[in-house]
């Protein structure tokens, strides 16, 4: 059974969800909550630093709600949220599906599922590769801040690791730009010949890039109007798992139909 205290003090907390400050006659409006109890639990409320009251008179959130959210935020795990998107996705399309966040300079890939794809790729669990290099680091590298991403390339040297490898600055900024304009990146032969990625990126809940997640196979796979299929599944499944690491997707690229 259901504390009526308890279920009727978050409703008034509720109403902060949409509404920054509150008087106390608007709490009793839309809450419809009595005048009486609204008063009793508003001072409880206040004393246990859920809620503030300013000069103006009107309610607030307490920063006691900061403190829960970082502690939230921060004991997310990316890993145990990914999983059964990524399981669900693979059962789907029968590609390698990846997780990688950033380390640096590079990105590690920290999860992967591929039951039912037997071509060995260079994405196994712990491997590293610079963000400059496939689908799913590069997709890191196109969301960061551009400060960062001039930083980056000023220092960077980029070599090659397979015959699609960019190599060239000029072509490295046009597929940030691509990336940024579609939603997602795409890599043939970059890591390893012969294969293909398409990579997402993945937010957290203050809207910084934290990593990516692709499907990977082998090239034929990864032509035409599959291309367009595979990115919409991918652009899907992280947007999934950035709005459950707290996201708020506000961008329409970003949007899930």
């Amino acid at each position: 059974m259901k504390n009526k205290t308890v279920v009727r003090s978050m409703d008034i907390l509720n109403l902060f969800v949409d509404h920054a400050a509150l008087t106390f006659q608007e709490i009793i409006e839309l809450s419809k909550i009595p005048k009486s109890s609204v008063y009793r639990m508003l001072i409880s409320l206040e004393e246990m630093g859920f809620i503030v009251k300013g000069a103006d008179s009107k309610y607030r959130l307490g920063l006691l709600f900061l403190t829960y959210g970082n502690l939230v935020s921060s004991r997310l795990d990316i890993r145990q949220i990914a999983y059964p998107i990524m399981q669900e996705l693979h059962n789907e399309l029968k590609e390698a599906i990846n997780l990688i966040i950033r380390q640096g300079d590079e990105a590690i890939y920290i999860e992967k599922v591929d039951v039912y794809q037997k071509v060995r790729l260079y994405t196994a669990i712990g491997r590293r590769s610079p963000l400059y290099a496939g689908a799913c680091s590069r997709v890191i590298l196109s969301f960061l801040e551009d400060d960062e991403i001039n930083s980056y390339l000023e220092n960077v040297e980029l070599k090659s690791f397979a015959m699609g490898t960019i190599t060239d600055k000029e072509i490295l900024l046009e597929s940030i730009k691509n990336a940024r304009t579609n939603g997602y990146t795409i890599s043939h032969s970059e890591l390893e010949d012969h294969t293909s990625a398409i990579a997402a990126p993945i937010f957290n809940n203050k809207g910084e890039i934290i990593g990516g997640i692709s499907i990977a196979g082998i090239e034929a796979n990864y032509q035409k109007d599959q291309v367009d299929f595979f990115a919409k599944k991918t652009i899907d499944a992280a947007n999934i798992i950035s709005e459950r690491l707290g996201f708020v997707n506000k961008n329409p690229l970003f949007q899930r139909e």
